[in-house]
């Protein structure tokens, strides 16, 4: 365990608690935990969650517009996904996955690269569930966190798989709040 492994975790915990709980915080304490994972997974060789955490920061400052509601505008309300949404962007995750798994595979020395490769596209999904605050961003998280923590454990990331195993709980919890907070 590095300090570099401590502050990413850190600062990505503060954000996820802030987005179970629904704040527009959790935009940019995210963007600091993001590019502190950055580089812990670089050391890594976890070249896809590289790739995610740079993707991550991108759309945490697009999910922290949308969300503040601009003077125009009002906060997003937590809602559903249309079913068929959700199934086209779950078809298109799978074969993404396995396509950047495959190019991992093929031209780096990437770690695991299709169960790093779904973790990536599948965090994306949730991010994108997120940003639009559709409730179903958190059993996709639910999932992310399923397939992470043996990832991290298995590279020696024992903090970073803790805490990805406390987003489990927490992406319950999340699920629970907003389902409180939707408008019916």
């Amino acid at each position: 365990m590095t300090l570099l492994e401590i502050a990413a975790n850190a600062a990505a915990t503060i954000s996820i608690v802030l987005a179970g709980r629904n704040s527009v915080h959790t935009w940019w304490t995210g963007i600091i935990g993001c590019v502190l994972f950055a580089l812990l997974f670089f050391d890594a060789r976890l070249y896809a969650d590289v790739t995610l955490q740079i993707l991550f920061i991108a759309t945490s400052v697009a999910g922290w517009r949308l969300w503040a509601g601009g003077a125009a505008r009002a906060p997003l309300p937590v809602q559903r996904a249309a079913p068929a949404m959700l199934a086209g962007l779950g078809a298109a995750s799978v074969a993404a996955a396995i396509g950047y798994g495959a190019i991992l595979h093929h031209f780096t020395d990437a770690y695991a690269p299709f169960v790093d490769s779904f973790v990536l596209v599948l965090s994306l999904l949730a991010q994108f569930l997120l940003m639009r605050r559709l409730i179903e961003t958190w059993a996709v998280w639910l999932l992310v966190d399923t397939i992470a923590v043996p990832l991290f454990l298995s590279r020696g990331l024992y903090l970073t798989a803790a805490l990805y195993a406390a987003y489990w709980f927490n992406a319950w919890y999340g699920a629970w709040r907003w389902r409180r907070e939707m408008r019916p």
